[in-house]
């Protein structure tokens, strides 16, 4: 509901900027509801899974597409001139189904192509996720203007996207080995008998930077022609300890060696303050995806330009600082709250129109290339039932959950005394954090973690509403190489709780910056009698 009223007032606003003080025959600026009151040219049509390939509706839920595994479907190809209006897609998550036992693509192995007047390169080509705001290929909800992802599973689009002579849009599916099912899709669009010839063009653009170039500012864009840039999505995987997000957007228009629209950190670019809060929804932007804030941390955020497009009449170079705060470990002058160029992973997408050739980078790397690379040295919880570790209780490994694909151990605790035991031997001695993945959830109890016999990190509640993965991370440190017991114990419950059960993924070492090795600060310092996380 109060999304549904932010909506409405921003409508309500956009409304009376427009019919206010003005004898314009179109609206300025964020009108839109304020185009309903004015005759309408065009006929509007249809693009549906409804239809088969032979035309003839199919009148049952089987009116749906599967993509199969390095293939792709059209699903508008229309001649022009016209403009497409709405875009709404769903299908299966990427969990077993029963519709689907082996699971299906993600959206993001997903490709969203979009071809205007014939071209053989596309105009858009974004992965699908991406293009919706829902980065990393996680499912969220999105509620905002153009964009609207309702319960994290039916995506719909606004952008118009006006075309001369004709338009292709396709979903490419480069799984290497998933389908994408129960694929369902509506497009509307209106078929026009001309448009005015300054009329723009939309694109979207997709980069990615595993980890950002150190030395360089992250490029979300870089374009010639006229036009309006109207948003960026960016997610980032935190690669170092505390907060990412100081970066300074720096936007050059029609050629300038300065940047003339400078901000003051990502998230007042964003519109947050002091952090970018999670499960943020509103009409120009959010933030809609959020795990934790260190090492392995992953942020999305979307931010709309529709009330204030950046106008540009020559060119645009779109970028971002990546800079933040950085643990002393990892800083050359030991110092914990200073500012520092940051290696994070950063993918961004770009939302602009404009008329003439644009001159951007095309094409996209390839879905395996696209996830983000492993960090951790993982150890599977399901070696404690391997070599007997599950002591004073009953323990199950549970197959392809929903939060873990992988699957998790499962341990119900009988006594006190009950314990777990997850042995696992260190190769190499260098900086790595101790994380463990686990699962939250109504019946679990409160757990304590301990490295070779001594407890490290506090207590850990398992306790959730709601089922869900959850890290936790326990210490910073330079392990010796040799053999190493990770010990869990169960310490209490959470008056809430209707259990005292334990749920666990996996151990893992996660990688640190190469700079932390470099420095070496702490490779001598004794983790057992000294324990350190940076956070």
């Amino acid at each position: 509901m109060k999304n549904m009223i932010k909506l409405l007032t921003a409508a309500g606003i956009a409304i009376m900027a427009c019919s206010c003080g003005s004898n314009q025959t179109s609206p300025v600026g964020g009108g839109i509801l304020g185009d309903l009151v004015r005759p309408m040219e065009g006929r509007s049509m249809r693009a549906t899974s409804t239809r088969a390939d032979n035309g003839v509706p199919v009148d049952h839920n089987s009116d749906n597409r599967r993509v199969l595994a390095g293939d792709s479907t059209v699903v508008l190809e229309a001649e022009g001139p016209g403009i497409v209006t709405h875009m709404w897609f769903t299908f299966l998550d990427k969990g077993p189904h029963p519709w689907a036992v082996n699971g299906s693509a993600t959206h993001q192995e997903m490709l969203l192509r979009i071809y205007y007047d014939g071209h053989e390169t596309p105009d858009v080509e974004v992965p699908f996720g991406d293009f919706f705001a829902n980065c990393f290929g996680e499912r969220s909800e999105v509620i905002s203007l153009p964009v609207v992802v309702e319960d994290a599973d039916s995506y719909n689009c606004f952008w118009p996207m006006p075309f001369r002579k004709s338009i292709r849009i396709e979903i490419a599916n480069q799984s290497p080995d998933k389908n994408v099912n129960l694929l369902y899709y509506n497009i509307d669009w209106i078929k026009k008998d001309r448009l005015p010839k300054d009329t723009p063009y939309f694109y979207a653009m997709y980069r990615q930077e595993y980890p950002a170039v150190e030395g360089k500012d992250y490029v979300v864009l870089e374009t010639e022609g006229k036009g309006h840039y109207v948003g960026t999505v960016m997610a980032v995987r935190q690669r170092s300890p505390q907060w990412f997000g100081e970066g300074d957007e720096k936007i050059y228009i029609d050629g300038e060696e300065k940047a003339s629209i400078w901000g003051t950190g990502t998230e007042d670019y964003f519109l947050s303050a002091w952090g970018l809060a999670s499960n943020v929804n509103t009409p120009y932007f959010g933030t809609v995806y959020f795990t934790h804030g260190t090492i392995g941390g992953q942020t999305s955020a979307y931010r709309w330009h529709i009330a204030d497009p950046i106008v540009f009449n020559k060119s645009i170079k779109v970028t971002f600082e990546h800079t933040g705060w950085m643990s002393p470990d990892e800083n050359k002058e030991r110092r914990t709250f200073s500012m520092n160029e940051r290696q994070d992973d950063i993918s961004t997408v770009a939302y602009w129109y404009q008329t003439g050739t644009p001159t951007f980078e095309r094409g996209v790397p390839s879905a395996e290339e696209r996830k983000l690379p492993s960090i951790d040295i993982v150890i599977p919880a399901s070696v404690a039932i391997e070599t007997n570790g599950c002591k004073g209780g009953e323990a199950v490994f549970q197959e392809r959950l929903a939060h873990y694909m992988d699957g998790q151990l499962f341990f119900m605790p009988n006594s006190n005394a009950a314990s777990v035991e997850i042995p696992f031997t260190v190769e190499r001695k260098e900086p790595r954090r101790l994380v463990l993945a686990m699962t939250q959830a109504p019946d679990y109890g409160i757990w304590q973690a301990y490295l070779n016999g001594i407890k490290v990190g506090g207590p850990m509640n398992l306790y959730n509403p709601e089922v869900r993965a959850q890290e936790f991370h326990l210490l910073d440190f330079w392990p010796d190489p040799g053999k190493y017991v990770l010990t869990l114990r169960p310490v209490g419950r959470d008056h809430n709780s209707l259990g005292d059960g334990m749920g666990i993924e996996s151990v893992r070492l996660r990688e640190r910056r190469p700079r932390v090795e470099a420095f070496g600060f702490d490779k001598d310092n004794d983790w057992k009698t000294d324990p350190k996380l940076y956070n």
